[in-house]
């Protein structure tokens, strides 16, 4: 997705650029205590929704089995100052980013945020048996 439509304030889960190797940098949301503990993906898919800000990257380990998974969805809303000018604002924003853990159990970190007067932000890590859809 171009980083025009990119309209959140804070940063997401989703790989925001590429390392030297040219693969996404599924590791950013890590911890250095947690970074031992994941398998290390080799191949990536990357989708791009050109609908809505919105976009999904997995990450497959050396056999092809999927142990990375990320998406991020922003919603927005026509706005205006002066009702002369309109923009897009980002009203709601929501991230996940999963990580299949050497143990075979999946770590997750979910971030959602409603934008504006509706809401705090919520966000945090989670263990689930099975990758989050």
């Amino acid at each position: 997705m171009p980083s025009s439509q990119r309209l959140s304030r804070r940063p997401s889960p989703i790989p925001k650029g590429l390392d030297n190797g040219n693969q996404p940098l599924w590791w950013s949301q890590l911890t250095p205590a947690w970074r031992h503990q994941v398998v290390v993906p080799h191949s990536f898919h990357v989708f791009e929704e050109y609908e809505v800000a919105a976009s999904r990257v997995l990450g497959y380990d050396e056999v092809g089995e999927r142990c990375f998974c990320a998406y991020d969805y922003r919603l927005t809303d026509l706005r205006s100052d002066d009702d002369e000018e309109f923009y897009q604002a980002a009203v709601y924003t929501e991230s996940l980013a999963t990580w299949r853990l050497l143990d075979g159990r999946w770590l997750v970190y979910r971030r959602v945020e409603p934008l504006g007067e509706d809401g705090e932000v919520v966000s945090g890590f989670s263990i689930s048996a099975q990758m989050p859809r």
